[in-house]
């Protein structure tokens, strides 16, 4: 007999390819079971389209088998008429008699009331079942909803001594200093396309004229941030570009060029949480942070963070601008990537 955390795995397994085309919505699977056997899956596969139940229900070729069988999904059904009808109607009508849930939906239109009214329905329903593993999979969305902003991940690389740039000259040419290989680029740029949203502060955006976009991987570019509080950048930069929507946070106008934002924001106080705010209003979940020191330590001395990913290169500088730093680290992971690797920091 295989067990309930057998039938979530799978659920877990089969709503990870969701990841950076169903925003702002979770990352969902489901599958149906008839005698200790699937007969159907699915998975939300992208932002407006069915979601993860339909899909498993959809594809079950004896429908007549529904009506004795077990439907597992890693998050609460919704209740609510979005871009799509209530999952909770279906699984009513189809005559699911058992639903096994990994945990409930932090959403508010949904948070509970899912459940509730399967139950009023009839269907036995069961609730928690690796209810850890399956929040971890919607770690974004649960931020968003309950801490009203961003999931905020950040990332750097540093050289073997601590250092994540050179002390650069004032006609330097503006380009990054590289310390990884292309291949961990090439990684980089897979984990941009995960996320809503990318930020980089005044200072990189003036010394590498990033272009902040997917190259190297097959997927979409995230919404680009940049603080440029004087507007100090001008068109000629990559940021400003009109390629992709791009929002300049900044202390002097509210504008809007093309995909251009220019949204004006008080610099006499913390603009952190400000953006961030700005961020969760336009429905971004997650934000990388591939910013400078002063930006990347504002985050973490701000504790306005939830996840830091960092390179280590086996190069020394032995001089110029010094990697952030943390006052503790208590759930560090280390990742091997070939020869090569990061590593995984969590705020716990």
């Amino acid at each position: 007999m295989h067990s309930d955390e057998t039938y979530m795995q799978r659920c877990i397994d089969l709503a990870l390819p969701g990841l950076g085309h169903v925003a702002p919505n979770p990352l969902v699977g489901a599958v149906v079971v008839y005698k200790d056997q699937i007969i159907g899956e699915g998975y939300h596969r992208l932002y407006g389209g069915p979601h993860a139940e339909v899909e498993a229900i959809q594809s079950v070729k004896d429908q007549t088998l529904l009506k004795r069988s077990t439907l597992y999904v890693n998050l609460e059904p919704c209740c609510h008429h979005g871009k799509t009808p209530p999952c909770t109607d279906l699984i009513r009508k189809s005559g699911i008699p058992n639903v096994v849930i990994g945990t409930v939906d932090p959403f508010g239109a949904v948070a509970g009331k899912g459940v509730a009214r399967l139950r009023s329905n009839n269907v036995n329903v069961r609730v928690g079942v690796m209810k850890e593993a399956c929040r971890d999979l919607n770690k974004r969305f649960f931020t968003f909803h309950e801490k009203k902003r961003p999931y905020v991940i950040l990332k750097w690389a540093q050289t073997a001594d601590g250092y994540i740039d050179i002390n650069r000259k004032p006609k330097a040419a503006k380009r990054p200093t590289w310390i990884t290989s292309e291949h961990l680029r090439m990684l980089v740029h897979k984990w941009r396309t995960e996320e809503s949203a990318i930020m980089v502060g005044t200072e990189t955006a003036l010394k590498d004229n990033p272009r902040l976009n997917v190259r190297d991987w097959h997927g979409p570019s995230p919404v680009r941030i940049v603080i440029d509080r004087n507007l100090n950048l001008d068109l000629d930069y990559n940021l400003l570009d009109n390629t992709q929507p791009t929002f300049i946070f900044n202390n002097l106008q509210n504008k809007t060029s093309g995909q251009n934002r220019f949204i004006q924001i008080p610099f006499d106080r913390d603009i952190l949480p400000e953006i961030l705010n700005v961020l969760y209003e336009e429905q971004l979940q997650s934000l990388i942070v591939e910013g400078g020191r002063k930006l990347l330590q504002s985050f973490i001395e701000s504790n306005l963070w939830d996840e830091a990913r960092v390179f280590t290169g086996n190069q020394f500088f032995c001089d110029g601008i010094k990697a952030p730093g943390f006052l503790s680290i208590k759930n560090k992971e280390h990742i091997n990537i070939g020869h090569e690797g990061f590593f995984r920091i969590k705020n716990s």
